[in-house]
C-alpha cells in the first residue's frame, strides 16, 4: 500500500506509544485468571505493544516480561519498554508484552520458606502466611503462562523482574526453575530471609550448574546506615546492614563462578534507596541483557541508493534471532515504509529488496504483494505487477488494490 514517508516522518510514525481513546491515554488493561493452585482469582495488568498503526499490516508477536509487584511497577516498566524499543531510541530492546502480577498476600507468595518471626524485619503477624513461594511459581508456570500464551500474541522469550521480596522470588525461580525464563532482573532482593537459606542454596547452585543462554542482572541499593560505606559494610555484623550484606554475598557468588556460562552483571547504586532503585536498575538491566539488540543507523543509510541498509537489517535480525532462540523479524510496517521511501526516491533496487524481504517474512500478508505490485508498476513491468496485485487479492479483498489491478489491465 502506498505509504511515502521521509526518514524522520517514518521514525515519528513508528515511535508509537500509549493508545489514545477519546480524552484518555491507555497503556494497558486489567485481566484476571481463576487459579486452582492458589484457590483464588488473580488480577493481572497487561500491556501489549501497539503493533502497526494501520490494520493492513500483519499482527506482531512479542517476548513477554512477567513483572512481580505489578501494581507498583507497571506504568514505569511499560513506559521504559516503549521508549527503549522505538526506532528513534535505536531499538535498545525489543517491544515486549508486560504482565504485571498484582498481590493478594505478598508475603505468602513472594517468600520461599515459612518463618515465625525475624526481628527487626518481620514480626509474627507479618510472617504468619509466609512460605508460599513454590506454589506461587507453580501458578505462574502452570496457569498464568499457558493463559497468556493462549490469549495474547507471545513469542517464546520470557523475562522475570522482581524487587525486594520480588527479588527473592526471582532468585528462588532462578535456582529452582531456571528454564522458566530466559532472563532475570533481580532488584535489591531480600536474601536475608530465613537465615539466608536461599543465599546458601544459590552458592551451591552457581558452582554446580551451567547457564548458557541465560542472563541475570542484579541491582543493589544503598541501604546502609549513615556513616557506613560499601567497603566497610562487609565486616559489619549489625542487623541494620544484614540486607545489603546478604546481597553483596550473592554478588560475590555470581562473580566467583564465571565458568557456569551465565551472562551476569551487577551494579551498586550509591545514590538510590531500596524504594528508588527499581527504575534505574531496570533501565541498566535492559541495556545489559539486550546488548546485542541495538541497530545503529545514520542519515546516509536512508539516502544511499544501494541495498546497504537492507543488508544491515537482514544481518542484524539474523544475529538477534540466534541470541533469542527464535526468528525475530522487523515489523512489516517498518520495512514497507522503507521500501516506499526508496521507491519514491527512485532507488528501485533498494525498494525491491525491502519489498522482497517483507514477502519472505510475512508471506500470508496481502499488503506485501500489493507493495511489490506497486514496485513492478513503477518500473514498467505490467505482467509482474498484475501477478502481485492478483496474489494480494487472493489473500484479502481490498478496494485500492482492486482499482490498481483494473487500471493496469485496462
Amino acid at each position: 500500500m502506498k505509504h511515502f514517508l521521509f526518514t524522520f516522518s517514518l521514525i515519528a510514525l513508528l515511535n508509537h506509544g500509549k493508545a489514545q481513546t477519546d480524552n484518555r491515554i491507555i497503556i494497558g488493561k486489567i485481566d484476571s485468571i481463576q487459579s486452582t493452585i492458589l484457590n483464588e482469582k488473580r488480577k493481572i495488568w497487561i500491556y501489549v505493544p501497539g503493533g502497526g498503526s494501520l490494520d493492513i499490516y500483519s499482527k506482531q508477536r512479542y517476548p513477554v516480561v512477567y513483572l512481580l509487584d505489578g501494581d507498583g511497577h507497571f506504568s514505569s516498566v511499560v513506559g521504559m519498554m516503549q521508549q527503549l524499543s522505538t526506532v528513534n531510541g535505536n531499538m535498545i530492546c525489543p517491544e515486549m508484552i508486560v504482565i504485571g502480577i498484582t498481590n493478594t498476600d505478598r508475603t505468602r507468595d513472594l517468600t520461599p520458606t515459612h518463618i515465625d518471626i525475624d526481628p527487626p524485619y518481620m514480626d509474627s503477624a507479618s510472617a504468619k502466611t509466609s512460605g508460599g513461594g513454590e506454589k506461587f511459581i507453580s501458578f505462574i508456570e502452570k496457569e498464568l503462562m499457558p493463559y497468556i500464551e493462549s490469549n495474547y500474541p507471545t513469542e517464546p522469550y520470557k523475562m522475570l523482574i522482581g524487587h525486594s521480596f520480588g527479588g527473592l522470588t526471582v532468585m528462588q525461580t532462578f535456582v529452582h526453575h531456571t528454564n522458566l525464563f530466559n532472563s532475570f532482573i533481580c532488584i535489591d532482593p531480600s536474601m536475608w530471609w530465613d537465615k539466608q537459606n536461599l543465599l546458601k542454596e544459590s552458592k551451591k547452585f552457581l558452582i554446580n550448574n551451567k547457564f548458557q543462554g541465560t542472563s541475570l542482572f542484579l541491582g543493589i541499593a544503598n541501604t546502609m546506615p549513615e556513616g557506613m560505606n560499601i567497603n566497610k559494610v562487609s565486616n559489619d555484623t549489625s542487623a541494620d546492614t544484614r540486607h545489603i550484606r546478604s546481597i553483596l554475598k550473592l554478588k560475590s557468588y555470581f562473580e566467583q563462578n564465571k565458568q557456569n556460562g551465565l551472562k551476569f552483571q551487577s551494579k551498586y547504586y550509591n545514590d538510590d534507596s531500596h524504594g528508588s532503585v527499581p527504575l534505574i536498575t531496570e533501565y541498566d538491566a535492559l541495556h545489559f541483557i539486550f546488548d546485542f539488540y541495538p541497530l545503529k543507523m545514520n542519515f546516509k543509510d536512508f539516502t544511499d541508493s544501494t541495498t546497504a541498509l537492507l543488508d544491515k537489517y537482514e544481518k542484524h535480525f539474523s544475529a538477534v534471532s540466534k541470541k533469542m532462540s527464535y526468528k525475530v523479524k522487523p515489523s512489516e510496517e517498518l520495512i514497507n515504509s522503507l521500501g516506499y521511501e526508496a521507491l519514491g526516491s527512485k532507488h528501485y533496487k533498494k525498494a525491491a529488496g525491502f519489498f522482497k524481504y517483507n514477502i519472505d517474512n510475512y508471506p500470508e500478508s496481502f499488503n506485501v504483494y500489493d507493495s511489490m505490485g506497486d514496485y513492478f508498476e513503477a518500473v514498467g513491468d505490467k505482467l509482474n505487477a498484475i501477478k502481485h496485485f492478483e496474489k494480494a487479492l487472493s489473500i484479502k479483498e481490498n478496494t485500492d488494490t482492486r482499482k490498481k489491478l483494473e487500471k493496469i489491465k485496462s
